[in-house]
């Protein structure tokens, strides 16, 4: 860091203030020239040691020579006796492919099927292993269950808001509805969220995942049979623990699993699956409608309609350890042969999982070498690299509640009731927004690699807040008049079109991209408690 600049003392014989005030302001002007001067060099050499770790974490493994990266290979595989001689090739050949995928062609030393699916990383990006489509499969449903677990209480509190006493009008019943709506996600950014790096430290992945799913699939059915708000308040409480670890964990899962290619687009289905669980929430609202009570079971509808979410969180938990274990969680862990031996079960040949094993050993180890000996709390702030991610996902996200979905998700039946519909029509009127929110979630799956993050958000904020704007002023329309309906639809609709494929995807999809490796729970853990 450069010294500060000290001013020369001024001698007993110079002249007064008065006599050389010109003299005064020009050595103060060259003594602050020289000082700003200095500093400029400062934040310079600043700027330029962060643009180096930026650069490093870019591709840790750029002005290594083919030779140097041959040999950084085999002495990796062989230092975690990762296989035989096959498998020592593989490292040899996967760290120069590490070094710069795209430019396989010129590796020497790989055969034509190596070649071949190499190429096909390019050309084919959806040609992959069915075992890496099982683990989509996997974390669709996990999404599927969150968006299950948002809705199915939009139906339900038509039926149960009456029979619970919390339904009458005043100031009270509107509190309680609301904290009883909101119960999940007050536990989620209390407890569940915070819960998240000890169950990855103890479960890994998957067992994150099978736990709460599990929690999530008890806490359903356990609405189903609660007689009281407070009750109720309970098992939705309880049904957080469930919602927060996992909706941290999957897209980490997701991340850590798939190749660079089809990466964003991935992390973005858990939105987009998001999206289809919040559908098939209202697709269950209208099949449970018309049950009639039976005898001694009162409300027999809206309790079908709550218990009926725990459907794909079973389902997850049957098949959950079919999937293997992210490769980098057993790395952060030491136990590279296990990652090894995962990434290949998920990739076409070892050299692939070679050279993604490989180069997530040296990002890991860059990395690390960024931590500064503190907490790791403490690093999310103190460390410029993970404040800068943290501060732009900690946006991101707040701005995925806050933009106004989360009324249109819980209370969109009220909403069309008050416009002037009835219960089974507002229902269908909700259902048209969850098709819309899942159908326009699909674009993102590629927008969200071409278009860009930024872009997506940038475009699609403005117009979020004109069709709010113009929903909102829709209700000043005369109830006698046709167009009041028409309007409110139209504009949940359209607030439904742009929010799909910009802010419901990208926060999730950013946020896990964001973090080192060292600090990902955490900064995934504050961010999901931020939504």
């Amino acid at each position: 860091m450069a010294e500060p600049y000290e001013k020369p003392a001024r001698s007993d014989s110079s002249p007064s203030d008065s006599d050389n005030k010109p003299g005064i302001e020009h050595a103060d002007h060259r003594n602050h020239s020289i000082t700003n001067s200095r500093r400029r060099e400062s934040v310079t050499a600043a700027e330029r040691a962060r643009r180096n770790v930026n650069a490093k974490l870019a591709n840790p493994l750029a002005g290594y020579s083919h030779a140097e990266l041959e040999e950084m290979g085999a002495t990796y595989a062989q230092k975690f006796q990762l296989g035989d001689e096959s498998d020592i090739r593989a490292f040899r050949r996967g760290a120069v492919l590490a070094q710069a995928p795209e430019k396989f062609e010129s590796v020497a030393g790989l055969d034509d099927a190596e070649l071949d699916v190499l190429r096909k990383e390019f050309t084919s990006r959806w040609s992959q292993p069915r075992l890496l489509y099982l683990v989509i499969v996997l974390c669709s449903t996990c999404a599927a269950v969150q968006g299950m677990d948002e809705t199915v209480v939009n139906g339900a509190q038509i039926f149960y808001n009456p029979q619970l006493g919390i339904d009458n009008g005043d100031q009270r019943s509107t509190w309680l509805k609301g904290l009883v709506n909101s119960a999940p996600y007050l536990a989620c950014a209390a407890i569940g969220c915070w819960l998240t790096v000890p169950f990855n430290h103890w479960f890994g992945r998957r067992g994150t995942i099978f736990l709460t799913c599990s929690f999530s699939a008890i806490a359903c059915f356990w609405q189903g049979f609660t007689n009281s708000w407070w009750h109720l308040f309970v098992a939705r409480f309880a049904l957080g623990f469930g919602i927060g670890p996992k909706s941290a964990t999957v897209p980490i899962y997701a991340a850590e699993t798939t190749p660079p290619a089809i990466r964003g687009a991935l992390v973005m289905q858990w939105q987009m699956w998001t999206a289809f669980g919040i559908m098939i929430g209202y697709v269950s609202d209208l099949i449970f409608f018309k049950v009639p009570d039976r005898h001694n079971i009162v409300g027999l509808n809206w309790r079908l309609m709550l218990a009926s979410a725990m459907l794909p969180a079973v389902i997850v938990c049957f098949f959950v350890f079919l999937c293997p274990e992210s490769p980098r969680w057993y790395m952060s862990k030491g136990r590279h042969a296990k990652a090894y031996q995962s990434m290949t079960r998920l990739r076409y040949n070892k050299v692939q999982a070679a050279r993604d094993v490989f180069y997530m050993h040296t990002l890991l180890d860059v990395e690390g070498g960024m931590k500064i000996g503190q907490s790791k709390i403490l690093e999310l702030v103190t460390v410029p690299r993970n404040r800068r991610a943290m501060q732009a996902s900690e946006i991101v996200m707040f701005m995925q509640q806050f933009c106004g979905v989360n009324v249109i998700a819980y209370y969109s039946s009220e909403i069309f009731l008050q416009a002037g519909f009835n219960h089974i029509n507002a229902l269908s009127a909700s259902l048209g927004f969850g098709i819309i929110n899942f159908v326009f979630a699909i674009p993102a799956i590629y927008t969200i690699d071409t278009f860009g993050r930024r872009n997506l958000l940038l475009t699609t904020f403005p117009l979020m807040s004109l069709f709010l704007f113009f929903t909102g002023f829709s209700f000043w329309i005369p109830s006698t008049s046709k167009a009041h309906i028409g309007c409110v639809a139209l504009g949940i609709y359209l607030f439904g079109i742009v929010y799909s494929p910009g802010e419901g995807p990208v926060p999730f999809t950013y946020s896990a991209e964001a973090y080192p490796l060292y600090v990902r729970a955490y900064g995934m853990s504050l961010a999901t408690a931020t939504t």
